[in-house]
């Protein structure tokens, strides 16, 4: 996998945290630069090393699939794609973004949305062990890259509001569904 594709899967996994740190943005009278650090720690972190455990758990069932593997990798960007673009598209729910005015930032808080934002990166892993793509660099992309999406989407909420919510989602939806057919066609048309 190439480092346009993999930097590609990065955006569009890291489109549900920037979503949630623009929530967290809202919820924050004012922003500081620790305040963008420290959710783009936790949703970096988590998006890193979710790909490491699906990748590792992947690894122990490729030989048994390796024949579909391509099928298993494009369903899964597929789903989690199209999973992105029905969140996105559906009706959201009456303030969805507005947290508790305690600390929005503190750990019972920013655990669960890390967690419930990089399950899709797990997935990932699972497909990049099928691929046999080198799980460190691709984990290191997407922590970082999520980093900086999350940090930049808590200032984006503080000023402008939850306007670019539903965007980003959309945008995240539709690149993870193109790479995951882009895999299906590299190993079934084009193979």
């Amino acid at each position: 996998m190439n480092f346009l594709t993999l930097l590609l899967i990065a955006v569009g996994l890291s489109m549900d945290a920037f979503s949630v740190a623009i929530c967290k943005g809202l919820a924050l009278p004012r922003t500081t630069p620790k305040h963008c650090a420290l959710v783009g720690v936790w949703f970096g972190g988590f998006q890193a090393l979710m790909p490491i455990v699906g990748y590792f758990v992947g690894v122990n069932f490729s030989d048994a699939i390796r024949s579909v593997d391509h099928w298993v990798a494009f369903a899964l960007l597929a789903l989690i794609g199209v999973n992105m673009l029905r969140e996105a598209l559906g009706k959201e729910e009456e303030g969805e973004c507005v947290e508790c005015a305690d600390n929005p930032l503190a750990a019972r808080k920013m655990l669960p949305m890390a967690v419930a934002t990089s399950i899709d990166a797990l997935a990932v892993g699972v497909s990049f062990a099928f691929l046999g793509v080198d799980i460190w660099g691709a984990a290191a992309t997407i922590g970082v890259t999520t980093f900086l999406f999350s940090a930049v989407g808590v200032k984006i909420g503080n000023i402008f509001g939850a306007r670019y919510k539903s965007k980003a989602e959309v945008a995240g939806g539709i690149i993870l569904i193109l790479i995951g057919l882009k895999i299906l066609l590299e190993h079934t048309v084009l193979a």
